[in-house]
């Protein structure tokens, strides 16, 4: 992998100020957070094992792609999905490129780019399983563990994460989720500026009612995109 980079000298992130969070939310975000993810592994639990089965059927091992990632406090983790590209042979991690550029010695620039080994594609079964986000589902069992929650920002590459400045580091006072307040707004590293511009406002935001409002737009997203996976199914059953 390498990145590509835009230099940019001056970081115009707004000022944030961290409050500290009474303990009675989070003892209810973990609760949620326990509650709902357990529901949702025994509901889905026929739905991993038949995306496992066929991960295995049409491209064979590994069924799981495992990245390591930084999560609150900057404590890494393996985080789990489903395996969505094609396994090279070698696999060379640049991130950033060494030397490192001028653009990252005051923080992770505001726009860069993760280019892919070309030898890593997306997979048949990969383009299925990104279409419909189903790829995530395996992270339910990292917000049981408790390294996770249902609502935070996005996990960091450690890659990435270990060249963030103060301001950058601040979105990891909180567990990275599974969905978020940057997430929903459709931010990524291909503008690292305004995700963490997104993510600032909601660790100095956070709240239960924001956390609700994050997680009722997530789910009406969800809902559509299995709408439309069952439909897909479903007329496909007829054409056979």
């Amino acid at each position: 992998m390498a990145i590509q980079q835009q230099n940019v000298k001056h970081r115009s992130y707004p000022r944030t100020m961290l409050l500290e969070k009474p303990h009675y939310y989070l003892f209810i975000k973990r609760f949620v957070d326990i509650l709902v993810s357990c529901t949702l592994i025994l509901l889905l639990l026929p739905l991993m094992v038949w995306i496992s089965y066929l991960i295995y059927k049409r491209e064979g091992k590994p069924i799981f792609h495992r990245e390591l990632v930084v999560g609150k406090h900057e404590k890494s983790f393996v985080k789990w999905t489903f395996r969505t590209k094609t396994i090279p042979s070698k696999v060379i991690r640049s991130l950033p490129p060494h030397p490192v550029p001028e653009n990252f010695v005051d923080g992770v620039p505001h726009q860069f780019k993760i280019n892919i080994n070309g030898y890593m594609v997306m997979t048949p079964t990969g383009n299925w399983l990104m279409k419909y986000n189903l790829d995530k589902v395996p992270l339910l069992f990292h917000v049981l563990k408790g390294n996770m929650s249902l609502i935070g920002p996005e996990p960091e590459v450690l890659e990435i994460a270990k060249y963030y400045n103060d301001l950058q580091r601040k979105r990891l006072n909180v567990k990275p989720g599974i969905t978020g307040y940057a997430q929903i707004n459709q931010q990524s590293n291909h503008n690292h500026q305004k995700k963490i511009i997104y993510d600032l406002y909601y660790v100095n935001h956070i709240s239960p009612l924001l956390d609700a409002s994050i997680l009722w737009q997530a789910s009406k997203k969800i809902v559509a995109r299995l709408t439309k996976c069952f439909l897909f199914f479903k007329k496909s059953h007829k054409l056979r």
